[in-house]
């Protein structure tokens, strides 16, 4: 049996930009992609801390260095810019990978610079 387990979090994440004239994604500066573990094209979910709203999504780089969070496509209209998001993956892990499973989990403050990270297991 496998189970979903969480893979990576960015927390506190604050909307740069939102363009809803785009075919969609949120775009991530890959500098912070790399500390969190996201890879292009993977799938997340997103949560608006501000108002609530979650959606799914997939990922795109971003400028390096930008500190880039731009949400692209519909789900622009369910931020704003300078709200702060959650965003998280998702592994499916078998009982045994559990055991030695860690999520990575990145903060950042409100420049979306890392301000702490770490590892979190069972």
């Amino acid at each position: 049996m496998f189970k979903i387990m969480l893979k990576s979090k960015i927390h506190n994440a604050v909307v740069t930009k939102a363009n809803v004239n785009y075919e969609g994604s949120i775009e991530i500066d890959p500098a912070i992609m790399e500390r969190s573990d996201l890879l292009p094209n993977e799938k997340v979910l997103v949560i608006n801390v501000e108002n609530g709203e979650r959606f799914e999504t997939y990922v795109i780089k971003g400028k390096r260095n930008s500190k880039v969070i731009g949400v692209n496509g519909g789900a622009a209209r369910l931020v704003q810019k300078g709200d702060r998001l959650i965003i998280m993956a998702f592994a499916f892990l078998s009982q045994e990978e559990i055991k030695d499973h860690r999520a990575k989990i990145v903060i950042l403050d409100r420049k979306n610079e890392i301000e702490d990270e770490f590892t979190k297991g069972i």
